[in-house]
């Protein structure tokens, strides 16, 4: 079970972009309607790894390594979610779409809901899959933060497996291919940098600019779907239903048996719900 087992027979592109002035490493697959996937805090595009040969069946498929992740350039600032919103920005109008779909995991379906609130224009649906910050836990905001620093500065095998078994409900889908591949980032020494700025987020003070509250989610006007697990270790089912309740006419489903990548842990069962949300509530052209 490698990403060369779901990659290795598929037609892709990686590449690099400027947005806005930022590189920024992409990996494209597909043909159809475009789907831009984000990934979480301290993740990279192969967190879709199981997702994109599926996905590419039906959507031209865009993954990125957002701003101070992976091996996208890594501005030294803090990183708040209007940031990684401009970036985001950054890369569509670099691939110059008009309109695109977009899938955000964790921090990533966070900063696709901000998207969408404030550039309504250029999104056709979302589909927000264990979004991050639904409440402000101090626990898991000191884990999240302490666990990340760790696996960064202190990285080695050990800590950066701990803290990928941390995201998953069934440990052994964290392989060492995973690890070596999140290891080798971690290792940059940019990267040992950045990682300050991209725990930025897990600070009261600076989550609290950015919390989910109608007053922002309810400008969210394209159908939405959250997607949801039993075994989130960031929130569970009912604490993420008080996001379903502010954003208008959005739909939630979960996912059982998973933690907080459903795309890796259940690969088959999330790019159907997807793709079955998508291409009915916006039929594919």
């Amino acid at each position: 079970m490698t990403i060369w087992s779901d990659l290795g027979d598929l037609e892709f592109k990686q590449y690099y972009l400027d947005a806005n002035g930022i590189k920024t490493r992409v990996l494209e697959s597909g043909q159809g309607e475009p789907l831009i996937l984000l990934h979480g805090t301290g993740g990279h595009i192969e967190a879709y790894a199981r997702n994109i040969k599926g996905l590419s069946k039906h959507f031209r498929v865009i993954c990125i390594d957002m701003v101070g992740h992976g091996y996208s350039e890594k501005p030294n600032q803090p990183y708040g979610i209007d940031y990684y919103s401009d970036h985001l920005l950054g890369v569509i109008q670099s691939l110059e779409l008009s309109k695109v779909f977009i899938s955000g995991e964790s921090l990533g379906g966070w900063v696709a809901a901000w998207f969408v609130a404030y550039h309504p224009e250029y999104v056709k649906a979302l589909v927000l899959n264990t979004p991050g910050n639904v409440n402000n836990k101090p626990e898991v905001m000191k884990r999240l933060k302490e666990s990340t620093i760790k696996a960064v500065v202190e990285a080695n095998y050990e800590n950066v497996k701990t803290r990928l078994e941390w995201l998953m409900y069934d440990k052994s889908q964290v392989t060492h291919e995973l690890i070596e591949c999140r290891y080798n980032i971690y290792t940059k020494p940019e990267y040992q940098e950045a990682v300050y700025n991209i725990v930025y987020l897990q600070d009261i003070e600076a989550r609290q600019q950015y919390s989910w509250d109608p007053s922002w989610c309810s400008k969210i006007n394209v159908p939405t779907l959250l997607v949801w697990t039993d075994h989130d270790p960031t929130s569970t089912v009912e604490e993420g239903k008080p996001i379903q309740n502010m954003i208008p006419n959005s739909e939630f489903v979960v996912i059982n048996d998973a933690g907080h990548w459903p795309q890796w842990e259940k690969p088959e069962e999330f790019n159907s719900i997807l793709t079955n949300f998508l291409t009915n509530k916006v039929p594919i052209q």
